[in-house]
């Protein structure tokens, strides 16, 4: 391509060097790369299968099981919610005055079958009735306080 013709979708090519073809290695010994494919000699990387565990370093204790280990994680049994601002809710249901979590889930604002926690940011300007799994006081208190009702729904 000379400098004189504009760039297009049609003529566009890399610089000439710029890409290479990989290296195919084992392939004989007349191609420079056969007998052991640039893995050297003995050792534990020249052998087939030679893959080390994540973290393995060399036989010294590795470093997760030299920091001490700490406390507790219920991560079993732990609830993690999807949340919804009251913002959203005035913003993104101008015409409804009920909203469930079906709702939420039909306008993309949650998720899959994780619960849902109604948070109170934003504020309120009509009645709404709202059910969810959960309710911060603050958003329970500004449904209330906006004549709705706040309703908890079982997971």
């Amino acid at each position: 391509m000379t400098n004189t013709t504009p760039i297009t979708l049609s003529n566009l090519e890399p610089t000439p060097g710029a890409r290479r073809r990989r290296v195919r290695l084992g392939m004989g010994e007349g191609s420079g790369t056969g007998q052991t494919a640039t893995r050297g000699q003995k050792g534990q990387r020249s052998r087939s299968g030679d893959g080390k565990l994540v973290g393995f370093e060399g036989g010294q204790t590795p470093l997760l099981r030299r920091i001490p280990k700490r406390g507790f994680t219920n991560g079993m049994f732990k609830v993690t919610y999807q949340l919804v601002d009251l913002e959203t809710l005035e913003r993104v249901f101008k015409n409804k005055s009920e909203i469930g979590v079906e709702d939420l889930r039909m306008h993309r604002l949650v998720k899959g079958k994780r619960p849902v926690k109604i948070l109170g940011d934003g504020e309120l300007s009509r009645k709404l009735k709202v059910s969810a799994h959960a309710f911060s006081a603050g958003a329970k208190s500004k449904i209330e306080k906006a004549g709705g009702s706040a309703e908890v729904v079982k997971a």
